[in-house]
């Protein structure tokens, strides 16, 4: 008898593949709103403007 027969490589991998199922059932709606919401982009970031006390003048 072998320690990884084929037999409990195969029942493994039907298991896993049996639970990733369940759990994809299980958040299926919570996916829904997620992947169905249209995209929005984040406002874009503006820099500082500089401050008169910080300029050096010539």
């Amino acid at each position: 008898m072998r320690l990884f027969s084929s037999d409990l490589i195969r029942q493994f991998g039907i298991g896993f593949v049996v639970g990733a199922l369940l759990i994809a059932g299980a958040n299926a709606e919570n996916w829904g709103d997620a992947v169905a919401s249209p995209a929005q982009a984040a406002e874009a970031l503006k820099a500082p403007a500089p401050s008169a006390e910080f300029v050096i003048a010539r």
